[in-house]
């Protein structure tokens, strides 16, 4: 039989990288911040289509209730962040569409 050598020994391992505690916090809270991010921006665009539906019935009935332009005035006027891009885009026209309701009241917030 043909002599058989034997495997060559690595003669070094690369080092590993030592992950802390607070390494593996930070990544945890990033993620939450992430999806944190994303569950706001579809509550407020909930919010306001829910809104916008009550401005819907109330048209049916004849007066649009200054309390539910109030509402959208405030919804529309609470900062959003920019997480996703399609998200945002769904976002940017509802308030959009919320914009337009307000002007067609006399309503013009300039935030």
């Amino acid at each position: 039989m043909a002599d058989v050598s034997a495997p060559a020994r690595v003669a070094r391992t690369a080092p590993l990288a030592q992950v802390t505690p607070l390494d593996a916090i930070l990544a945890i809270q990033s993620v939450g911040d992430a999806m944190g991010g994303k569950r706001k921006a579809v509550k407020r665009g909930t919010n306001l289509l829910d809104i916008l539906d009550g401005i819907k019935a109330d048209l049916l009935v004849g007066i649009i209730t200054p309390e539910r332009l109030d509402a959208l005035v405030e919804e529309l006027s609470v900062y959003r962040d920019r997480t996703d891009e399609g998200l945002d885009a769904i976002l940017d026209d509802i308030e959009l569409r919320v914009r337009v309701e307000l002007a067609k009241q006399g309503r013009y917030p300039d935030f």
